[in-house]
């Protein structure tokens, strides 16, 4: 009897999340196509027009100076406006007079930047950026060469649209757990 049961209720879950996820992947109702993953639905969504490649590319800041959880918290992170105005108080950003003078703005008024999320996975899913990285990933991997981008406004092609399968597939390729409770918990 306990194993009827126990068997029940493996087989109720994975009818459970196969349909959570088929219902994850469906366009929203009255849509045409809902993107998979990004938020981002204008041309330039953020309230800080920032230039990936200049800070990473041509300065090379490393991707965590500002993603500053990605080693030991599932979320890489958003940088407090503090840490912008930590160097544009030295550094005037010629460059970019305009969006500095936005970030100043934020920062004298003691409000958080509220900058458009562009990397998303769906919400049954859990992405432990801390683990990746610290099995010796880098960013580019995932999020393609963010050190050549201007602003972002959608993910690189290269991370997949937060699609299962890609992900699956690196794991099968690095021979690394492939158990659903890996990323499903």
């Amino acid at each position: 009897m306990q194993k009827q049961w126990y068997i029940g209720a493996v087989a109720l879950l994975a009818t459970a999340g196969s349909l959570a996820f088929v219902r994850a992947q469906e366009p929203a109702e009255g849509t045409a196509e809902a993107p998979a993953a990004s938020t981002a639905s204008a041309p330039n969504p953020q309230p800080i027009q920032f230039p990936h490649d200049m800070h990473a590319g041509t300065y090379q800041m490393d991707c965590q100076y500002c993603h500053f959880s990605a080693e030991r918290s599932v979320d890489a992170g958003l940088p407090p406006v503090s840490t912008c105005m930590g160097c544009h108080t030295m550094i005037p950003g010629a460059q970019q007079p305009e969006e500095v003078a936005k970030i100043a703005e934020y920062f004298n008024n003691g409000e958080s930047i509220p900058w458009v999320r562009i990397h998303k996975v769906a919400d049954h899913v859990h992405f432990p950026h801390m683990r990746h990285i610290n099995a010796g990933y880098e960013c580019q991997q995932c999020h393609g060469e963010i050190q050549t981008k201007g602003v972002l406004v959608e993910p690189d092609p290269v991370w997949g649209q937060g699609k299962m399968g890609w992900c699956v597939s690196c794991h099968v390729e690095q021979d690394v757990a492939r158990d659903c409770t890996v990323c499903h918990y």
